[in-house]
């Protein structure tokens, strides 16, 4: 039997995951970050983009979009605590094309008094959903 570690993935409104893992894959503040069972603990800041769960006796990976959050390791244990937590199952791309083109289009509109700031913070979150989006059709789902 493979090595494993227990994962959490949560967000303010639910439980997400919760289970098992050979391996945890997420973005990073400085990159992507791999959790193998026995990591050393840590605690960081996550962008937004896809969290990939390695169960055991599954070929699949569980994919779960987040828009930023925290990652805790400790023995034994890893927690991933999202602002919003998005099932890969449940991800819509329609929804996700349309925010990116609204947050574009307020960044490049001069005359709007928004705020840039969130403005590309939407725009970048977009572009994370689309990208987690892509991942899941490539694996044929």
């Amino acid at each position: 039997m493979a090595m494993t570690v227990h994962v959490d993935v949560v967000s303010a409104e639910e439980q997400i995951f919760s289970g098992l893992a050979e391996f945890v894959a997420l973005p990073g503040e400085a990159g992507e970050l791999g959790i193998l069972p026995g990591h050393m603990p840590l605690l960081t800041r996550i962008r937004p983009g896809a969290v990939r769960v390695k169960v055991p006796n599954q070929d699949a990976e569980e994919l779960v979009f987040v828009a930023g959050g925290i990652l805790e390791v400790q023995p034994g244990l890893v927690t991933v605590l999202a602002d919003t937590a998005i099932r890969g199952a449940d991800l819509d791309e329609a929804k996700a094309l349309e925010a990116k083109r609204l947050a574009e289009e307020a960044l490049h509109n001069q005359s709007s008094k928004i705020d840039y700031a969130k403005a590309q913070a939407e725009l970048a979150e977009a572009i994370a959903q689309i990208a987690a989006i892509q991942k899941l059709r490539k694996r044929g789902h």
